[in-house]
């Protein structure tokens, strides 16, 4: 029987090549139809609508964290699924050329045995043929396992590199972070700092390009406290470099010009990969929000240029981000920051369970926004 031997032959070598692609290959695949594509298309879209019927932040972004772990084990699932079928098909298709004939049903439990190198025995291979495929089924079994295996702390290790920085943004430039809260706490002396600020998070947009193109998974998995994502801080610094470059004196406009580049770079790859094309649904700095940004700067000693010349700046840069970080919230239904926060919010390390770090349960400023510990 030919045509079992052609679905199973091209299954076997579909799932080997996408699991090339995937987790071998370190670039970027250009190729349009994926499997792993529409995996994560079918998977992620149902997912994200149920999420977003949870009104509860908490709740909602609780149930949204678990599809990132969740769909790469279920990748690897589907993955030996198809390969186990792959090969069941070709003791099928082996299996007819001579009596007994197995049925399908008895050559996927073959295929299932072989493949998690079971060595039950109870139904075994005949042929020359056939045990060769058992041999290579098994091995590849066992390469299976071991990709598997070194996959996951790749995975994670490149999710952990990612939230080191993002953490240490909290005490810098608010929760979530800000444009405004980060220029604000550097203050009109800290050009130095904020030029190593702005170095470190140049290097950091880089390996956020080169480890989420490689590994796209990456990016659905979502940060420890719900006020935090790593596309809301990368749009804080967009807005930051966009903002400096634009309309501050400052000792760090040269790095902020670096940094600027290389965000940009990496959120305009980034939608690529995940064919999100750039949109503007709404202004994110309305002239009202720019002035009162500019009056909480100016009472921290920070002297925006408000000239025609540097807003019509401001506004070429922003046009060549904000589409792009638009675009992927709205993917990975992560909320954007604004450049100033509307109100007070209490940063999320003064914060516990418990209560503020002024004390035990003491209550929140009047007017304040709740942290993200709150239920």
């Amino acid at each position: 029987m030919i045509l079992p031997a052609v679905a199973g032959t091209l299954l076997i070598l579909t799932v080997l090549w996408e699991a090339f692609e995937s987790v071998v290959l370190p670039r970027r695949v250009l190729r349009r139809f994926r499997f792993t594509r529409l995996y994560y298309r079918a998977t992620w879209f149902p997912w994200r609508a149920l999420g977003r019927l949870i009104h509860r932040p908490n709740r909602r972004e609780g149930f949204l964290s678990i599809f990132g772990p969740f769909s790469l084990l279920l990748l690897f699932g589907v993955w030996a699924a198809l390969l186990i079928v792959g090969f069941g098909f070709l003791y099928y298709s082996a299996a007819a050329a001579r009596p007994p004939a197995f049925p399908l049903q008895t050559c996927m439990y073959l295929s299932g045995t072989t493949f998690f190198t079971l060595g039950i025995g109870d139904v075994t291979p005949h042929t020359g043929v056939e045990r060769v495929m058992a041999v290579t089924e098994s091995g590849l079994g066992f390469g299976y396992l071991a990709l598997v295996l070194s996959y996951l702390p790749v995975i994670y290790q490149a999710f952990s590199r990612r939230e080191v920085s993002i953490v240490l943004l909290d005490a810098r430039a608010g929760s979530p972070p800000t444009a405004g809260e980060l220029l604000r706490r550097n203050g009109p002396d800290g050009g130095e700092a904020l030029e190593r600020l702005m170095r470190d998070w140049e290097r950091w947009s880089a390996e956020i390009l080169e480890s989420h193109i490689s590994y796209p998974v990456v990016s659905y998995f979502r940060s420890q406290h719900n006020n935090e994502s790593w596309l809301g801080a990368l749009t804080a610094i967009l807005d930051s470099t966009a903002l400096i470059v634009s309309s501050i004196d400052s000792p760090a406009a040269r790095q902020a010009k670096l940094t600027f580049a290389m965000c940009r770079h990496t959120v305009a790859d980034l939608a690529q990969i995940f064919q999100r094309p750039p949109r503007s649904t709404r202004d994110r700095l309305p002239p009202a929000e720019y002035d009162r940004l500019r009056a909480s700067l100016s009472q921290a000693g920070i002297q925006l240029r408000d000239t025609p010349e540097s807003r019509e700046k401001l506004k070429t840069l922003r046009a060549m981000y904000e589409p792009y970080v638009e675009a992927l919230a709205d993917h990975l239904s992560v909320a954007l920051p604004p450049w100033i926060m509307a109100k007070e919010i209490i940063d999320n390390w003064k914060t516990s369970a418990w209560g503020r770090i002024s004390g035990f349960g003491s209550p929140l400023p009047e007017g304040s926004v709740h942290d993200d510990h709150t239920n």
